[in-house]
């Protein structure tokens, strides 16, 4: 058995987490890859909203084995909220739960050391959500971490104590002094949200997989963010702190690259942005307006209003071709149903009038604009329908015409945010 891998090819914020729910009957495990509590999942169904943060989007279905493995960084007070919520909500956690031992965990001051971090950038922030994923990343190649397996040591206070007095150092270093009364509080939190994890499965993540993959078992892998915040491979220096593409479920869950079967690949039929960073095909007139508004376009977990624009087939490409994409999913297809035209861009032109459509290394707004294709909208409320075969025709020549530039087939359209608004298409 192979294991199939699901991720975003935009800016994140793609519908990762519906996909994730719909598919997973199809598999015995689901495994979380990498990524932080600033990738929240949404998903709807049976009149339910419920928005996920570290927890795998497999927990739903039907008793599947959910895995958060060692690529992840998890932060215990917002781990344990999110677990309690669910369980509240009538979720068997326990019993679909895995932990692995290997992943990092975010302290207390690391949130502080990520806000210091923002200020002290002034002009040049990143537009990172505060919640101390990119410091915590830092210690974890840097050498510096605690995982999850240090808590079970006999000397993990040492640990915790020798991190903390160095995150401290660190901020003082920044000209942050930070306020050691609230910190205590909250770090008398995070010790009894790490005695909640430990209520948990802990095992090591990697023998669990290669363990299911030999005894004939099916797993998907979940990815977070999407392709254009790899830290690689993305809008450097405007990305998240790990490796979103395909090759990170390699090295965020001890899969062999041999291993790797489907690859899906899922983007929206239009494109949103969170945070700073480039982003060509941004509108700031009031059809940005109109699709940011029809699309409910605002951060799972921070609130964030999202930048929206036509989509961008030039950076889709690109991410087709990073992932090996063997599948694509398309989300929010619903969101254009009244517009009476849409727009592609196909490349980019620089100030010299030069196109190209390939992702250059610079992506500046002020040196790039987009090339756009203009298609005909298909006016029709899609949000009801059941089968492509109800499709209006400009639908239909909008898909095929992504799928020639793509040169890769989308098997699944999302038509609205519940499970059951989900379009397996035929052939595909």
């Amino acid at each position: 058995m192979k294991v199939d891998v699901l991720l975003g090819l935009q800016w994140g914020d793609e519908g990762k987490g519906k996909v994730v729910d719909v598919l997973t009957p199809r598999y015995d495990a689901v495994a979380r890859f990498q990524g932080g509590p600033n990738a929240g999942h949404t998903l709807e169904f049976e009149g339910k909203k419920y928005v996920l943060r570290s927890i795998p989007s497999g927990i739903f279905q039907h008793g599947q084995i959910n895995i958060i493995g060692n690529g992840v960084v998890l932060d215990p007070i917002l781990f344990s909220e999110e677990a309690k919520a669910l369980e509240e909500s009538g979720v068997d956690l326990r019993s679909i739960l895995r932990i692995s031992r290997k992943v990092h965990l975010i302290l207390p001051t690391h949130r502080l050391l990520d806000a210091a971090s923002e200020k002290a950038k002034a002009g040049g922030k990143i537009g990172t959500t505060g919640k101390g994923i990119g410091p915590t990343y830092t210690d974890k190649v840097s050498r510096n971490g605690l995982r999850l397996g240090d808590t079970l040591t006999a000397d993990f206070e040492a640990r915790y104590e020798a991190a903390r007095n160095r995150h401290i150092a660190q901020l003082k270093a920044l000209g942050d002094e930070p306020d050691m009364e609230a910190l205590t509080a909250t770090e008398a939190k995070w010790m009894e949200s790490i005695a909640y994890i430990k209520t948990y499965e802990i095992v090591d993540s990697e023998y669990l997989i290669n363990d299911l993959l030999k005894d004939g078992k099916s797993v998907l892998c979940e990815g977070a963010q999407g392709t254009m915040l790899d830290v690689d491979f993305g809008s450097y220096p405007f990305v998240t702190s790990s490796n979103t593409v395909c090759a990170g479920a390699c090295s965020g869950l001890g899969v062999a690259p041999n291993k790797i079967g489907e690859v899906f690949g899922i983007f929206k039929a239009y494109c949103t942005r969170v945070g700073s960073g480039p982003f060509p095909t941004e509108l700031f007139d009031e059809t940005g307006k109109k699709i940011r508004d029809l699309g409910h376009e605002y951060g799972a977990v921070t609130g964030r209003e999202r930048r929206c624009g036509w989509i961008d087939l030039v950076a889709l490409r690109y991410a087709v071709m990073i992932n090996g994409v063997t599948q694509l999913i398309m989300m929010k297809s619903d969101v254009l149903d009244g517009f009476d035209s849409v727009k592609a861009c196909v490349a980019y032109r620089d100030k010299t009038g030069k196109e190209t459509r390939h992702l250059p290394f610079y992506l500046d707004d002020d040196n790039f604009e987009p090339v756009y294709v203009t298609l005909p909208g298909w006016k029709t409320d899609m949000t009801a329908m059941k089968s492509e075969d109800e499709f209006p025709a400009e639908f239909a020549d909008y898909i095929r015409f992504l799928e020639k530039e793509l040169e890769t087939p989308i098997t699944i359209v999302s038509i609205g945010p519940d499970r059951e608004q989900t379009i397996v298409r035929k052939n595909k």
